[in-house]
């Protein structure tokens, strides 16, 4: 059995109106709703507590229409932004099953992935906005919690059997009335942390963010009138709706397959897709895709969502809105049971962080077999999530790290891939190790690129990096990453980026772990921990590299001379 879900129904497109504002008034509600939305994350990160938020910038914000529809959004995090309507949606039906009725100053929080769309970390904060007695939007942003419990510091295991043991998890619960925090409903989800105070600055931040969008949103409407903002609102979506179809206009017609994989254990995970391409829209189909797993690999139907949406979306023009207008012209058919669309109460919180990213390369397999010119090669794949924790020993308080890693991009039509960077789903920033070494107890060795690791092409594939740590205290290490021992393909007749690698080196006795790419590990005071990502994947053949890049190439580091004969042969002239 298959769950078919597209937005390409009457509830998407609302019955036929004759709706005609004025352009003018449509250019200045659509940047405006873009740029309340990135205000709404200014403040949310420059509130925050945890240097995940603060730092990283890991959440997201938006603004959707009356009929949870997306209207604008900032250019946030992908696996956020592109599950947000459905979690809204799924929200608002989860409430209807509970005869709960909205009223003004509501503010919900939600964090069950089912519903919710991604995993139990991102809590999401779902604000209505109400003029007078009436319902004329709805303000909402998700961020990612260091922790929210469950059997592991940053409660993000690599070795979870079902939900639960991933933390607490939190229906559609009102978390405001009447403009009122409900205290007791803020207490259960601090008191399953590992740091309350932390979390609760993270909340506060959250409800602070929906609230300043609702501000401006009903400063906007009062300025133009609501109803020239509903109709310039949906003169947006159907701006971007033709502008979508103009691009598929111009794209092959057929069907194209790709196919990527994730590691588990000694198993090998497929994701499989077919792509379609119609004059009116995009079918992505899941099918031949790996049944869900006893592991936190599983990506619930908002990832899936989010992961598509995305994929398509990098294809389009640059300045190209992801609103519903675009969101109605994609249709995704994901199999129930399965790691793209799995059964309640499988694990996720991997599913959210790679398998998110490998949807993304096999989608980009299929496509770079319609589009060669277009599609880059692999990249690295990987959020290289690390989590840290444990009892701190002057405080006896317990603690919890987390952050991404970044890697090397693919190689591209026209330009080599960027070196030590988030791709696709990521969309972070990099948590400085000054902030790291102030609030954890961590010392880091060193923090560089990875020489060598980028895929030979024409256009070379980003390098990796290399973080290496050691614990000043006893702590818990969970690793969650990818490429292992599936390299980043390379494109166009480039060849594929180097692996990853996690070990740790013990101080009492000198030995060398290596670690596989989900591993959890004790680390005793002065162990070293070495993570290294992978390199993306080149892009057209090697031999066909101007010889001046290879010589910038190994100016920099990012190549040895030996490298350079070897995958490029250019041995005699560099010596």
């Amino acid at each position: 059995m298959e769950e078919q879900h597209g937005w390409n129904g009457s509830h998407a497109t609302g019955e036929k109106r004759n709706l005609t504002p004025d352009k003018l008034t449509v250019e200045v509600v659509r940047h405006a709703l873009s740029y309340l939305s990135e205000e709404m994350g200014v403040s949310l990160r420059k509130s925050a507590y945890s240097p995940n938020i603060r730092e990283r910038a890991d959440h997201s914000c938006a603004i959707l229409d009356q009929m949870s529809r997306s209207i604008g959004q900032a250019e946030h995090i992908p696996v956020h932004i592109g599950s947000l309507p459905l979690g809204l949606r799924n929200t608002l039906q989860y409430l209807s099953g509970q005869n709960e009725k909205i009223a003004h100053g509501d503010m919900f929080m939600v964090n069950d992935p089912y519903i919710a769309g991604t995993h139990l970390n991102d809590v999401t904060l779902i604000r209505p906005v109400f003029l007078d007695e009436t319902l004329v939007a709805y303000t909402a942003n998700k961020a990612h919690h260091v922790d929210v419990g469950g059997k592991s510091p940053g409660s993000i295991s690599c070795d979870a059997t079902e939900l639960i043991e991933e933390g607490v998890l939190l229906p559609p619960t009102r978390l405001l009335v009447k403009n009122e925090i409900k205290k007791d409903v803020l207490q259960i989800l601090i008191a399953n942390t590992r740091m309350p105070e932390v979390t609760l600055g993270d909340l506060r931040a959250q409800i602070a963010a929906n609230l300043l969008g609702e501000r401006k949103l009903l400063e906007l409407i009062s300025k133009i009138g609501i109803q020239a903002f509903v109709e310039s609102s949906e003169a947006v979506l159907d701006q971007t709706y033709r502008l979508a179809i103009s691009e598929y206009s111009k794209m092959p017609k057929g069907s194209w397959t790709g196919e990527d994989y994730l590691e588990l254990d000694d198993e090998l995970l497929t994701i499989r897709t077919k792509i379609s391409f119609a004059e009116d829209g995009v079918a992505v189909d899941f099918g031949g895709t790996s049944r869900q797993v006893q592991a936190p690999l599983n990506a619930v139907l908002g990832v899936t969502t989010a992961a598509v949406t995305y994929a398509i979306r990098t294809i389009m023009p640059f300045t190209f809105s992801l609103n519903d207008g675009f969101i109605r012209t994609i249709t995704i058919a994901a199999p129930t049971m399965t790691i793209v669309n799995p059964a309640k109460p499988a694990p996720v919180s991997g599913g959210n962080l790679e398998t998110s990213q490998r949807i993304v390369d096999s989608i980009y397999d299929g496509l770079s077999k319609a589009l060669p010119d277009r599609i880059p090669a692999a990249s690295h794949g990987s959020m290289n999530n690390l989590m840290l924790g444990g009892v701190d020993v002057a405080t006896g308080k317990s603690w919890a790290f987390y952050e991404t890693i970044g890697g090397g991009y693919g190689g591209r039509p026209g330009s080599d891939g960027v070196n030590g960077i988030q791709v696709n789903m990521t969309n972070t920033l990099n948590t400085p190790i000054e902030v790291i070494e102030h609030y954890y107890p961590i010392r880091f060795l060193a923090y560089e690129l990875r020489s060598g690791t980028g895929g030979p092409g024409k256009w070379r594939g980003g390098t990796g990096i290399a973080r290496i740590l050691q614990a000043k205290q006893a702590m818990q290490a969970t690793i969650l990453g990818e490429r292992c021992k599936v390299r980043p393909k390379g494109a166009n007749g480039g060849l594929p980026g180097q692996s990853s690698a996690y070990s740790v080196q013990r101080t009492q006795g000198g030995q060398t772990i290596m670690l596989k790419s989900k591993d959890t590990i004790r680390l005793a005071p002065g162990d070293i921990l070495q993570i290294l990502t992978a390199g993306g994947g080149g892009y057209g053949n090697p031999q066909s590299r101007e010889l001046s890049l290879v010589r910038e190439d190994i100016e920099n580091d990012y190549i040895s001379i030996d490298m350079a004969k070897r995958s490029y042969g250019y041995g005699a002239p560099l010596n």
